[in-house]
């Protein structure tokens, strides 16, 4: 019986993965992996069977409890199995179902964490997820689509809101927050792709986004990350800043 790791990829890059995951990678005999992982993700892995067990909005997915399965079946055959996932294993990323999965087999597993997307797109941005006298609180969020739900109301009081798998609700994202007491002149920073060579970034506001400006911009073959809040407005250059100065001392 072999061992499972529950390894997070990373946003995107190949090398944004942690030493350890691409340690582990290296000695994989079986590696399932998500949909979204980027094929440079699988060179640290040479000698491994590959399997893509990814889930895709819209697109027809393998089913969780068949997951389940395969990583357990592999794992009573093989030494190293590792479960790839994007971003952090334990954020949005259906860890605690493999795990239990794991558990009620009697197989050992390891969580190797990795780089969850809010993270990673702050960092490109340049904008802080948390700044002094505007955003002390966070909250990652996905958009429940429940009739009544009061999710969005609740998400409504931290001071950055970041949602995950939230393109096609985007519009809805957008009206719920204004009706829960957001203003419509909330900065939104949208990021697809993060860390790859398909990145794109864009920078608008609650409002716009509630008539459906972000559909027309999103690509919808990529992963995007919706930021909400005034931590993610458009940053003043210091020399901007200084010069503004200038002009009004003048």
């Amino acid at each position: 019986m072999g061992k499972v790791y529950l390894i997070g990829a990373g946003p995107g890059a190949a090398d944004l993965i942690t030493v350890r995951g691409a340690k582990l990678l290296s000695r994989a005999d079986v590696v399932l992996h998500d949909a979204l992982i980027e094929p440079a993700m699988l060179d640290y892995a040479p000698n491994a069977r590959r399997i893509a067990v990814g889930k895709r909005c819209g697109q027809r997915s393998t089913a969780q409890h068949f997951i389940n399965k395969q990583i357990v079946d592999a794992a009573l055959e093989h030494e190293v199995v590792v479960r790839l996932k994007g971003g952090d294993p334990m954020l949005f990323g259906r860890a605690d179902e493999e795990m239990r999965a794991l558990e009620a087999a009697g197989i050992e597993y390891e969580v190797v964490p990795g780089i969850t997307a809010a993270l990673a797109s702050a960092a490109t941005l340049k904008r802080s997820l948390t700044l002094r006298g505007v955003s002390r609180s966070v909250a990652l969020a996905t958009h429940s689509r429940a009739p009544d739900s009061d999710e969005i109301r609740e998400q409504a009081s931290a001071d950055s809101l970041v949602f995950y798998m939230g393109r096609d609700s985007a519009p809805d994202i957008a009206r719920q927050l204004i009706d829960a007491g957001r203003a419509g002149s909330t900065p939104v920073a949208i990021v697809e792709a993060c860390s790859t060579p398909r990145e794109r970034t864009l920078t608008i506001t609650l409002d716009r986004m509630a008539q459906g400006e972000a559909q027309d911009w999103l690509d919808a073959s990529q992963p995007s990350l919706l930021m909400i809040g005034e931590a993610f407005a458009e940053r003043v250059s210091a020399s901007a800043a200084v010069s503004k100065v200038l002009q009004i001392a003048a």
